[in-house]
Parts: C-alpha cells; structure tokens; sequence
C-alpha cells in the first residue's frame, strides 16, 4: 500500500511517499514559504532525483498539487497515476482528550478537531489545511488523522492535573497533554527492538531534542508521564522556547517592560531558550562554535540545556522507580554528541560510563554506553512520518 504522508505548517508542507509493504520511502520533500514571496519546492525520489524548484503557491491546496505532479512526472515521478495512491496521511497536532488514537478523517472529526484549536492555535489550522488540500484534489481518497497528543492519554491523572482549581480542568480543559507523540512512540517501540528488552516489561526515558525539546517516560510502550504540558512551551529549556518558568516572572515583567500577555507569550515562545541566554542563535551548532571561541553564553546556554534535560531524566527515572534504557532521538539527541556527553556524565549514580568512541557517532543507531554499563544509553533516529504511514496502512486496511 502506498501512503502519503504530510506534515503541515503554517507556510510550509513536508511529504513522503511510503510503500508500507517494504516501509521504502519512494520520494520526499518540502514545500517551503506557501503564500509567500520565494516560494520553493525540494524534492527527490529513490531513484537519485534531488531537485529544487521556485514555484509560486499561494495557498496549501496549489502546494499539494505541485506535490503530486512531481510525483507522477514522467521524468522525476515513482508513480504512473494518482490511482497508486491508497490514503494520505496527516500529522494533525493537538487532539485534547477527544482523540486517544489515530483515526479515519471524517467530518465529526473534523468539527472535534478544529473545537481544539484553541490549544494549538498555530499548529490545528495548518494541519487541517493539508487535509482540507488533499480532500480536494483527491477526493476519493481515504485520510487519517495521526495526533501528537494521542500516545501520552495514557498519562495518569496524578501527572497530568495542574496545582490550580480543578474547575479549570472541568471547564476549560487545563491539563498536561504532551507533544511529540508520534517520535516518542516510534523510538520506544525501535528501543526495544534494537536493544533486545522485553516487549511487556521495560521502562524507558526518551529525550528527544531538537528546537523543540520534550521527555517521557515508558513503562510497557505506553506513556506515563512527559515535560511538555498544555502546550508546547512547558518542560525543557528549547532553541526559543523558555520552558519552565515562574508564572510570577510574566507579571513582574509586564510591569516592568509594559509587556501584555500575548506579547509575553511570543518572546517565551520564540525569542527564549537558548537563543534568548545566549543573545546568538537557537541553532546548536552555532553555539557549539561560540562556546569553544570563548562565549561565555552560548556556554551558559549550553550548560542550561543539558542540565535541565539531565533534571527531567533523573525525575523520570525516580517516576518508573528505575529504567532500563535511556534514548536519544530528534536532530540535537541524534547529532550533538557534546550535548549528549554533557548528559551522560552525569548519570554515573545508575551505574552508567558514556562509551567516547561510540559518542562519536552521529544520526545512526547507535549503543553510546559501555557494555557494562546496567541501564544502557543509546541513540535511535526518530521517524514520525513511518508511525503515520502505519497508523494510516492499519485504519484503511479495516475499511475493507
């Protein structure tokens, strides 16, 4: 079965196309900069095609159809006719307590979908965009909906409820819900492949880092507790999220700088983390560069990042009352082996001594502890979209 997958932003649209039989990625790519001046697509398949094309697109749907006719050009294209095509895919953010599992697209979802997106009002609208494109141009076609938030419903009520009046969770729906889902449930699944655990008993930490940083904890393959909350902002210190933070701090600023609530929440948003102590960049291979020049923040920043991750990591490890495995995924856990190092020099309590050489080893599966280490350390590329192309493969199989 082929399935495409897509992942929306708000002006952009990330694809792959994935033969489910094998799990080969036929082709991928990005629609960047969709209603925007430079508009850009990038695409190649498994047959060495890399091409990059500036297209003007003025909304998702125009993205979406320059997608599938590079897809069955004569020339560039891994299919014949859209009819190849079994089901799309979508990434679809925040689900709230509606959805606890991936599911068909329909119009009932759709109405529960977009009742959420005052959760996630920058991400629910895009998503739905890719759908509401696809629906369009491929109107036969069945679509799945995969939620970010989905895999941590299995987080108990004691991890999830906020110390505020329960009428806000009764009301309003305050509660932790947790983010990054799909790449949480893929790298658990894989750890415990890869490193040979019991499929029914295992207890496992996984940091996925990246811009966007977030960590749970696994008991059995399901999710008992993780760092984002509501909303993505809570838990690590980010490329430009602050994490946790004193609510205290945002009046004692407002008052200071005359700041309003929302104007707050876009500099904990976008211009704090590591970016914001640093005063340089969200990027870590800049600060990485900064820090051995002799800047003092990119090294506070550095520090600030590993050190909370490692706080979470001991937490987690005191939540499951051990851990046999402790994973490393997204683009800064896969490739930043300083970061990493930082990280796992101080987990020396469980018995653990980080394998240097192994460190070394960037973007692969890879044991970064030593053989005799009890709780094992390892890194395991993340892969959201073959979650998706699963998910979706399982649901459209049912319809018969």
């Amino acid at each position: 079965m082929l399935v495409l997958v897509v992942n929306c932003g708000s002006s952009s649209l990330k694809f792959q196309l994935i033969d489910t039989n094998t799990e080969n990625v036929l082709a991928s790519g990005i629609c960047d900069r969709i209603g925007l001046s430079g508009s850009i697509l990038k695409y190649k398949n498994n047959g060495g095609v890399d091409d990059k094309r500036e297209l003007t697109m003025e909304d998702h749907s125009q993205a979406i159809s320059f997608v599938l006719e590079a897809l069955t050009d004569k020339k560039t294209g891994v299919i014949q006719s859209l009819d190849e095509i079994a089901a799309t895919g979508h990434r679809f953010v925040h689900g709230a307590e509606y959805f606890k599992d991936s599911v068909l697209v329909t119009d009932e979802v759709i109405k529960r979908f977009i009742e959420c997106t005052p959760l996630a009002p920058l991400h629910n609208p895009a998503n739905l965009m890719g759908a509401e494109a696809c629906k369009k141009l491929m109107p036969n076609k069945p679509m799945v909906a995969v939620f970010d938030t989905a895999f941590h419903q299995t987080i108990p009520p004691k991890a999830f409820v906020y110390g505020v009046p329960y009428d806000w969770y009764e009301k309003h729906k305050v509660r932790r819900y947790g983010f990054h889902g799909t790449s949480h449930k893929y790298v658990s699944q894989r750890a415990v492949e890869f490193l040979g655990l019991d499929k029914k008993h295992h207890k496992l930490i996984i940091c996925h880092l990246g811009n966007g940083s977030s960590i749970s904890a696994i008991e059995n393959g399901k999710s008992r507790d993780t760092s984002m909350g509501m909303t993505p902002l809570e838990g690590l210190t980010m490329g430009t999220r602050s994490g946790d933070i004193d609510p205290g701090v945002l009046e004692y600023i407002a008052e200071k700088e005359g700041y309003s609530i929302k104007e707050l929440i876009n500099i904990l948003n976008k211009k704090s983390g590591v970016l914001g102590i640093s005063r340089l960049s969200s990027d870590f291979r800049d600060l990485l560069d900064a820090d051995l020049s002799g800047n003092d923040l990119a090294r506070l920043a550095r520090q600030t990042f590993a050190y909370r991750v490692l706080k979470y990591v001991g937490a987690y490890c005191a939540v499951l009352n051990g851990v046999d495995a402790i994973c490393f995924c997204g683009g800064v856990g896969e490739n930043a082996k300083f970061i990493r190092g930082m990280i796992v020099e101080h987990l020396k309590f469980l018995g653990i001594t980080l394998d240097k050489e192994a460190n070394n080893v960037c973007g692969k599966e890879v044991v970064i502890s030593t053989k005799d280490s009890p709780v094992k350390v390892c890194v395991i590329p993340t892969n959201e979209e073959i979650i998706i192309a699963r998910d979706t493969r399982e649901i459209v199989a049912q319809l018969g």
